[in-house]
């Protein structure tokens, strides 16, 4: 039996877990969410996989529930897609989205390589330098990819600014970046050229030339947009 000692602590402590039960569960489900989109960036989860609630709680120590909500925030970022009687599954991108984010890019990114020109710091250079070696080394189209898609996150990071860095990263996730990028492959010298690029970018950036930085990004971009929008059929819409 307790004391009234005992029974006046216990008594704070479950009010002070009731104040901060809200926010608990606010922070698993933001870590269940970072969790799983890491998951389908990374290729661990595939496009038009079924997501398995029961399994991703148990594989993650929580709760369905938060599961759930993560997957709800998920969907609103297109990312997952829910059908009745069906459950969750991991969106397919089509060349219709695959334009659409180039077009998102193509008005970010300069803007990106601006800032990161003005505000980047010896370790941003030296992410930079990494990845263009990586790529300019790379034997797989997987890894001229992932070196190719690490610049152009390491140009987001040194802009200092998160919100930039996340919708960057929405726009390019890795696992449909690669399967893609297999066509553009099928071009000869694609490689030589995107690290050619990456290389004179990475001068501008140097250099601290933001006006040379926005412009040579856009020119990037640009060439990846008219490589997928030829491919559009005739009469498609977008």
């Amino acid at each position: 039996m307790s004391t009234p000692g005992q029974s006046s602590t216990g008594s704070r402590r479950r009010a002070s877990e009731a104040s901060t039960g809200p926010l608990r569960v606010r922070s698993v489900v933001g870590l269940a969410y970072d969790e799983l989109r890491a998951m389908i960036v990374d290729g661990r989860l595939r496009p038009g996989a079924r997501v398995g609630q029961a399994e991703l709680a148990e594989a993650l120590g929580i709760s369905r529930g938060s599961v759930r909500e993560a997957l709800r925030r998920l969907a609103g970022d297109g990312m997952v897609v829910f059908e009745v009687n069906r459950g969750f599954f991991v969106a397919e991108v089509g060349l219709e989205r695959v334009l659409e984010r180039l077009e998102a890019r193509l008005l970010l990114e300069p803007g990106i390589a601006r800032l990161a020109a003005e505000r980047r710091n010896d370790a941003d250079l030296d992410a930079l330098r990494r990845a263009v070696a990586g790529e300019r080394t790379a034997r797989s189209a997987a890894a001229a990819h992932d070196a190719s898609r690490a610049f152009h996150a390491a140009l987001a990071a040194a802009t200092r600014n998160d919100a930039l860095t996340r919708i960057f990263d929405s726009l390019w996730i890795a696992d449909v970046g690669r399967r893609l990028l297999a066509s553009r492959r099928s071009q000869p010298d694609w490689q030589e050229a995107d690290v050619a690029e990456h290389e004179e970018l990475l001068e501008a950036i140097e250099e601290a030339d933001g006006e040379r930085a926005e412009s040579l990004m856009r020119g990037h971009v640009e060439s990846a947009w008219r490589h997928w929008a030829r491919r559009t059929p005739a009469g498609a819409d977008g």
